[in-house]
């Protein structure tokens, strides 16, 4: 089975190609649905999330503003979310299956856990039209283009974006 990362910044796309490539019956991974499942399945991460953060759980969307609380929460929940995700792979039958993550790529817990690397984008103003938190979300996100393989400009109609992806697709089959 070969394991494709799609991501890209706040905006771009990746979960609606995410959503399109579920449609067409391909197993996909999202991470962030998942991420707050396991807040609420895996026993204690919430509380060692508060301990290590020191706010409640209620206020984690302050680490958007505050670098070292974000990296911290990180170094908590990529390992709980790269297990879960090697756990999912391993129950795949498809030739093929998508893990969407705005985060995962350049990350040492998922390193080598993806044969190919999509990123879907798009400008900033468009980005921002699409999501105002975009901008503000934008500085946190770093894609390493060295560890991307293939890039998608999503720039028009979510029929524009599924052509692309099916043209993305014929290369991976």
């Amino acid at each position: 089975m070969k394991t494709v990362l799609i991501t890209g910044p706040m905006g771009g796309g990746k979960s609606e190609a995410r959503r399109y490539l579920a449609s067409l019956g391909w197993p996909v991974y999202d991470c962030d649905s998942r991420c707050k499942a396991l807040y609420e399945t895996v026993p204690g991460l919430k509380g060692r999330i508060e301990e290590s953060l020191g706010i409640p759980f209620s206020e984690l969307h302050c680490i958007f503003s505050r670098p070292e609380l974000k990296q911290r929460l990180e170094s908590i929940v990529y390992p709980v979310v790269a297990q879960d995700i090697k756990e999912w792979l391993g129950e795949q039958s498809a030739s093929l299956a998508f893990v969407e993550s705005a985060t995962a790529l350049g990350h040492p817990e998922f390193s080598d856990m993806f044969d190919t690397v999509l990123l879907i984008t798009a400008p900033a103003e468009v980005r921002a039209a699409r999501h105002p938190e975009s901008a503000r979300r934008s500085a946190l996100q770093h894609f390493p283009r060295a560890l991307v393989n293939r890039t998608i400009r999503n720039t028009d109609t979510i029929e524009a974006l599924q052509k692309k992806i099916d043209k993305y697709l014929k290369t991976l089959i």
